[in-house]
């Protein structure tokens, strides 16, 4: 891979999408370039003929030019010969798939053509950037011609964002990056900050940016894997954030976080097949019970009936401050050194996150004002928090995590969630605000009375205030909750569950589904930990606990702890065969025997 972390590009887009122009702008800097045209024809088609030379002026002197429509079978031969220091345009597939489907041609293997493509650019050494047509957004043709092409190329299509570092997608000149996002995109829009500016991935202490507001006051994540860090004392030395991908519409290539957010849902037959298939597995006894809740889980948002365990969780911890009342009996030197012990690899969430095979993603929050007394935050400071989250949770996705923890260790949380709480829902404060416990398992009445004091003034407050989730993360909640908010969202647009079990996710979840409803089907409650405010906030959201064991161990420690059990639940139901009893008569013959040793059985039919 080229030093600035790209190395094969696909550029999607309509017609007169501005897909070409995109393309070229990818390679404007390289010292030489070889153009390969597929396009055929146009000696009869002066419009034709007209868009051919538009291109070819288009083009700069310097570039060479190679012709595949003769010969489809060229391209792979110039992409297996390239030297590294190369840099082909291939503009576009859709020319070569034209070329491959040629009657003259026919019969032939056209999808053995199309997986030796895909070989050769994955193999390719040098510089290539393709172009090819978005067909999949179109009616269905009406001929069997246009059918067998829009098939084709779409089967192409697919095969080769397989094998490219990077997929963009051009809408009206604008490309939304699809999977990864180069870093010189930044050059080729001289007009508007794009959104590799907004997470570059550094060397360390990366800076999480929003494009759209300035980066005075922005938190500096940190990257940890407690694994290596039990081991041999390391500190932190990558960034969270690493090239994310935008799904949603763009404003100033920021997301726009407003209700109605257009996000994906899970499979919506996989999670029912996989609660029905249960009972028919071969287990003793009565089967997973409340497990099963996580079995459904697991398979709708990976949409299959035998979902795998996850295997590689992010851990995403907030560590945000909230001054006034709320802070009444939270030790700020205290909470600082459990972050600290976090950052160090040591203490609980540290050792659990080692365990599950987690890696934690440590974000420090600006300080909140007091909320009885003023707005929490800013709207900039929040629209900058929402972009934050989003951002984590992407990095998480394109980072391989199949699964986001949400954890907190702050100061003044507990009052926070239950503001939100009683703002969202129209729960009674005193009813969900957890009470204050010290160490030593003492618990603080007075500060209880004075955070309960906060809420009441602050819900007075807003009164006649707007309800809005930006008004309420502005109001109430915080830096730390608008991160929190803008992650659940950002996992939703990724197909990233995630699993909540406190205050703070709870909090952010009754937020983001006035933004996103579909955010609470890629959530799971793991454990509501004897809190109130969780139980009755995850009610409204529609989650159920998956466990009641009633864990103290901290936002974010109580799910890591019930992950093993969750994974063992998803993984046997993902391996235990049918009981023999309700296997198919008509497939008995036909069945499957254990193999006697390595390598595979084989069976005969009667």
């Amino acid at each position: 891979m080229s030093d600035d972390r790209w190395h094969t590009v696909l550029v999607l887009g309509g017609i007169r999408s501005g897909k070409s122009a995109f393309a070229e702008s990818l390679v404007a800097g390289a010292p030489a370039v070889r153009y390969v045209a597929t396009a055929a024809g146009g000696e009869d088609d002066p419009e034709w003929l007209a868009r051919i030379e538009e291109h070819q002026r288009r083009r700069p002197q310097s570039w060479s030019t190679e012709e595949t429509a003769a010969d489809p079978a060229r391209l792979t031969e110039l992409l297996s010969e390239a030297k590294p220091d190369d840099t082909l345009l291939v503009d576009d597939l859709g020319g070569w798939v034209a070329a491959l489907l040629d009657p003259a041609r026919q019969p032939n293997n056209d999808e053995a053509d199309v997986a030796g493509l895909a070989a050769a650019v994955r193999a390719c050494t040098a510089r290539v950037v393709l172009v090819s047509p978005e067909v999949g957004l179109s009616l269905v043709p009406t001929t069997p011609v246009g059918r067998a092409f829009a098939d084709a190329l779409g089967t192409t299509n697919q095969a080769l964002a397989d094998a490219c570092d990077r997929v963009a997608l051009v809408v009206a000149g604008r490309p939304v990056w699809l999977k990864g996002s180069p870093d010189e995109t930044a050059a080729t829009e001289p007009a508007a900050a794009t959104q590799a500016d907004a997470a570059a991935a550094v060397e360390s202490d990366a800076s999480i940016v929003s494009p759209a507001v300035a980066p005075a006051t922005t938190a500096q994540p940190q990257l940890v894997s407690p694994v290596a860090a039990e081991a041999a004392a390391a500190t932190p030395a990558a960034g969270v954030l690493n090239e994310p991908t935008m799904v949603l519409p763009l404003v100033a290539s920021a997301v726009v976080f407003e209700p109605g957010m257009d996000l994906p849902m899970p499979d919506g037959d996989a999670g029912p097949d996989a609660r029905d298939r249960l009972p028919s597995l071969d287990f003793p006894g009565i089967g997973l019970g409340r497990l099963a809740e996580a079995v459904t889980f697991a398979a709708a948002t990976q949409a299959t009936v035998t979902p795998q365990p996850w295997s590689s969780p992010r851990v995403l911890l907030l560590s945000g401050r909230h001054s006034g009342g709320a802070a009444a009996g939270d030790d700020v030197a205290d909470v600082e050194r459990r972050v600290a012990q976090v950052e160090n690899g040591e203490g609980v969430l540290s050792r659990l996150a080692g365990t599950a095979g987690a890696d934690i993603a440590v974000l420090r929050t600006p300080e909140a004002t007091p909320m009885e007394d003023m707005a929490a935050a800013s709207l900039e400071d929040v629209d900058r928090a929402l972009q934050q989250g989003w951002l984590l949770a992407d990095a998480a996705a394109e980072a391989g995590r199949d699964l986001l923890v949400i954890a907190s260790i702050g100061v003044g949380t507990d009052a926070v969630a239950a503001a939100v709480s009683a703002a969202t829902t129209g729960a009674e404060a005193v009813a969900v605000l957890p009470r204050v416990l010290l160490p030593g398992g003492v618990y603080d009445d007075e500060s209880w009375m004075e955070r309960a004091a906060a809420v009441r003034d602050a819900l007075h407050r807003i009164r006649r205030e707007p309800r809005g989730a930006k008004d309420i993360l502005r109001e109430l909640g915080g830096q730390d909750v608008a991160v929190a908010t803008g992650a659940l969202l950002g996992a939703a647009a990724r197909r990233l569950p995630v699993v909540l079990d406190g205050p703070v996710g709870i909090a952010a979840g009754l937020i983001a589904r006035d933004l996103g409803g579909q955010i609470r089907h890629w959530t799971l409650l793991a454990d509501a930990g004897d809190l109130e405010l969780v139980r009755q906030g995850g009610d409204v959201l529609g989650l159920t606990p998956v466990l009641d064991l009633g864990l103290g161990l901290g936002e974010g420690a109580n799910a890591l702890a019930a992950l093993p059990l969750l994974r063992t639940a998803v993984g046997l139901a993902s391996s235990i065969s049918v009981h023999p009893a309700l296997e198919p008569e008509d497939d008995a013959d036909f069945a499957e025997p254990e193999p006697d040793g390595p390598g595979p059985a084989t069976t005969h039919p009667e």
